[in-house]
């Protein structure tokens, strides 16, 4: 490629072809699977179909313990504690992409039951 206009053409041939219409329904069945997994195991997160899927932790020091196991077990999240967010809001913040596999999903939510 040697210009932007090669490079947006081909962007969007392969997003809005068969392969990113694909990768599109992958990605949203990883976050169903992510979100279904928190609801069964009666967890709190926002509603919604975003990859950014927040877990609504609601305590600075369970959010920083939490945090640090995932950390222990290869999973980066991001927790967000005051005064970043409202006392009281605290959260945990997950970033499902269209990368991740079944399985990859299925550790994550392996990892939160071993450590919550």
């Amino acid at each position: 490629m040697t210009d932007w206009a090669e490079f947006e053409e081909l962007w969007f041939v392969v997003a809005d072809g068969p392969e990113g219409r694909a990768r599109l329904a992958h990605l949203r069945a990883r976050i169903a699977q992510f979100r279904q997994g928190l609801d069964a195991r009666g967890l709190e997160t926002i509603p919604g179909v975003h990859p950014v899927t927040p877990l609504m932790v609601r305590d600075s020091e369970r959010t920083r313990k939490l945090v640090r196991g995932f950390s222990e077990n290869g999973v980066l999240v991001v927790g967000l504690n005051y005064p970043v967010v409202p006392e009281g809001d605290q959260t945990i913040r997950f970033q499902v992409n269209a990368a991740h596999t079944e399985a990859d999903i299925a550790q994550v939510l392996d990892v939160l039951d071993r450590i919550r």
